[in-house]
């Protein structure tokens, strides 16, 4: 997302949009917290509420629902964690780390915590549980039962005595019931006993002696009687009193029992009383020892529980904390990589160092923005100016190479591009050395010299086999930095040197057919004037004679005709420009060829409709004539055995992509070919490749064709087997020229004939 210029964007934390789980996450640990407490009070008797089995379970299904409502929020932001690293989103690893690190704290010291617990609780147990605090309690409660015990058996004793004694006195109690109770009180008081009584199987007391009167004391209870019908004694604990009581059978009555208590120290009953307590407490602990173990391990668990559950729920809290202004710091790094200069990360005035890195981070991001602005103003500034120097450079003929201090091309101009015959990306990030290495004189010259500006030079290069002149010129740019660079400019020169050389051979052409022209009509006249006077006189070798004078004759005759080359090259009149049709030219010259060669193949190829052009047809003919009369030359100078026939093709037809404003005339032959080397020179005068040429006459066509607004090029005929040889040269000249131009020519050329 790149935002426009004063656009702004601000990233917000995450923490906000969680501001709602994190409270009730907290609320629900503080709820724990106090539960697991509570807990904890009961089982250890701090409160009135009885640590019954039902309120411990109740206790226990609180916390352990709030341990799952704890482990719910839990889950949910694992969840969310992990669909943010899924979806790969900015600190998402460090987020995971840190939880777990968070969780790992956590974890460790409350295992720690409960393992230590359950030991400590069960080396408490064991040493209320172990085997000497057994027999502690259970020599105590034997001791107790023993004392007890005692009595009983003194007390079964004097039951027994009792009972014999009062089975042998029955006369005495059916006839003398008044000496059997002094008997029966004199029984009880004898054996220290506190109270006897005599009762029927009803319970009904037949007689008693009770020594104390203020003493309550209770009968035996009704199940007794029917254990005493064996007539064994029957021994009746004290119960809540401080007296032991026996029943036994009287077997010399019908149905009565005997029933006598004794009294013992009441300490020692309450002794014995919390003794058995005591003992039976202990049994009661011991038999629920297991129980005790599995409750307070649980609440040890949830304990354990809810402070790894809160340490985590407190890591995820502060996790986030810590990494959501990381991740949109991260996000908004991000932007700023896309371009988006213009966003900003929200702060909070208590965020610490975290909220200071997002105000750096603002500051930093306000700083880039404004010196993005300013780069970009000045970009465009100097995008300005290089399209204005593109746009210069590009209109301009000359071209145009800049090159780096270790000569290296930077940039180059169309114009040099067409110049070489390279385009940009051959050319770009090369050396010059390489791409022009006729220039590397010249670049180390420049290298090693420290002036602003070197001499001027011209070099020669050949492109597609054209010789080339090329003035060159090296600048070196003004710059503060320590590099520099240069700047080359390449001018064509070539047909500025041609023209020069033109006009100078013309000038010398002239100046030739002036001097020398004069002095040949009087030596062929003297020659033929010595023929007709002395060759009748002169009978000793007149053959010698003959050819002397035929030799005068004959040189001076060609040396005429070099003179008039010379005279038509120095004063090649105007062309007498008319619309015409090219095809009648093309055969004609064709054709004068063919009856001159009849042993070379001179053909015409022309379109079937008339290909029309302004043009002097007797200049444009001499020039074809020329040029089709070279071929033949060229193809009767090929020797050897096995050649082929010979041929000249002389093709027209219109330059493709020129929309019909310029003529082509192709003039091909297999004969001997041009040279590769300064071909382009042959078309300057006297400049030729065969032994009797005067070498004007390329120079005279080529001079033909300008004027038509037109050229010619030397190039290669096209091989169908290797070995082929050939020239084909190309004649362009304008289709259409202008009238007034044409009319004027026409004037000119009236005024020449009628002078």
């Amino acid at each position: 997302m790149i935002l426009e210029a004063g656009e702004q964007s601000v990233l917000r934390s995450g923490m906000r949009r969680g501001g709602f789980w994190r409270r009730a996450g907290l609320a629900i640990i503080l709820i724990a917290l106090i539960s697991i407490g509570v807990t904890f009070a009961i089982l250890m008797g701090l409160t009135s509420i009885d640590p019954t089995r039902d309120v411990i379970l109740k206790a226990m299904t609180v916390n352990g629902a709030l341990a799952a409502i704890l482990l719910g929020l839990i889950a949910f932001e694992i969840v969310k964690l992990w669909q943010a690293r899924r979806r790969g989103r900015a600190a998402a690893r460090l987020h995971v780390r840190v939880v777990a690190l968070f969780s790992l704290v956590a974890a460790v010291p409350a295992i720690l915590m409960a393992i230590l617990a359950a030991v400590t609780l069960d080396r408490g147990l064991d040493r209320w549980f172990e085997e000497r605090t057994r027999q502690i309690v259970d020599n105590a409660l034997t001791v107790a039962q023993a004392y007890l015990q005692e009595h009983a058996r003194v007390l079964r004793g004097d039951l027994i005595a009792m009972a014999n004694d009062i089975d042998r006195a029955k006369a005495v109690y059916e006839f003398e019931p008044t000496r059997f109770d002094q008997f029966f009180s004199t029984q009880v008081s004898l054996r220290g006993i506190l109270a006897a009584f005599i009762l029927n199987e009803n319970g009904d007391v037949v007689t008693r002696v009770v020594h104390d009167p203020e003493t309550d004391v209770p009968l035996p209870p009704a199940d007794s009687f029917f254990k005493a019908k064996s007539g064994d004694p029957i021994l009746i604990a004290p119960g809540t009193s401080n007296i032991v009581g026996g029943i036994m059978k009287l077997s010399a009555y019908d149905n009565y029992y005997l029933y006598a208590v004794r009294a013992i120290d009441p300490r020692v009953v309450d002794y014995l009383r919390l003794t058995e307590q005591g003992a039976a407490q202990y049994q009661q602990m011991e038999n629920s020892r297991f129980g005790v173990q599995v409750a307070f391990a649980l609440v040890y668990l949830g304990v354990a529980l809810v402070l790894l559950l809160s340490a985590i729920w407190i890591g995820f809290g502060f996790a986030n904390r810590l990494v959501s202004p990381i991740r949109t710091l991260i996000s908004a790094a991000d932007e700023v990589s896309q371009g988006n200069l213009a966003v900003k990360v929200e702060t909070e005035k208590s965020g610490g160092d975290l909220s200071n890195l997002g105000e750096t981070f603002n500051k930093m991001t306000g700083q880039l923005l404004g010196q993005r602005d300013a780069l970009l103003a000045a970009n465009e500034q100097i995008d300005r100016r290089r399209r204005f120097n593109e746009a210069v450079l590009s209109g301009v003929s000359t071209g145009v190479i800049g090159v780096d201090d270790e000569a290296s091309i930077m940039l180059v101009n169309r114009s040099a591009q067409e110049l070489l015959e390279l385009d940009e990306v051959q050319i770009l990030n090369k050396q010059l050395v390489e791409v022009v290495p006729e220039l590397s004189e010249c670049i180390s010259d420049a290298l090693r010299n420290e002036t602003d500006r070197l001499p001027e030079t011209q070099v020669e290069i050949t492109r597609s086999g054209r010789l080339r002149t090329i003035n060159v010129r090296i600048t070196r740019e003004q710059s503060t930095r320590r590099e520099h660079g240069f700047v080359v400019t390449l001018d064509d020169i070539t047909d500025l040197v041609s023209a020069q050389r033109n006009s100078a051979w013309a000038d010398v052409a002239r100046r030739i057919a002036h001097e020398i022209k004069n002095p040949l009509t009087p030596i062929q006249l003297s020659a033929e004037r010595i023929r007709r006077r002395y060759g009748k006189r002169i009978e000793e070798d007149r053959q010698v004679f003959d050819q002397c004078i035929d030799t005068i004759v004959r040189q001076v005759g060609d040396i005429g005709q070099m003179v008039d080359e010379f005279s038509s090259f120095a004063r090649m009149r105007k062309p007498n420009k008319g619309r015409g049709d090219l095809r009648e030219a093309v055969r004609n010259a064709a054709f004068m060829q063919s009856v001159a060669n009849p042993d070379i193949s001179v053909s015409a190829e022309v379109p079937d409709k008339p290909v029309e052009a302004v043009f002097d047809a007797r200049l444009v003919g001499q020039a074809l004539t020329n040029v089709v009369k070279n071929a033949t030359e060229a193809v009767s100078a090929r020797t050897g055995d096995d050649l082929p026939k010979g041929k000249v093709t002389v093709k027209l037809h219109e330059a493709e992509g020129g929309n019909g404003e310029r003529v082509v005339i192709d003039v091909i032959d297999n004969g001997i070919g041009l040279p590769e080397e300064n071909r382009s020179r042959l078309l300057e005068p006297y400049m030729t490749t065969r032994e009797k040429g005067t070498g004007l006459g390329l120079a005279i066509v080529r001079k033909i064709l300008e004027d038509h607004g037109g050229g010619i090029e030397l190039l290669n005929a096209p091989k169908i087997n290797p070995d082929d040889s050939g020239t084909l040269v190309r004649l362009t000249l304008a289709a259409n020229a202008d009238v007034d131009e044409v009319s004027e020519a026409q004037d000119q050329t009236v005024t020449a004939h009628g002078a």
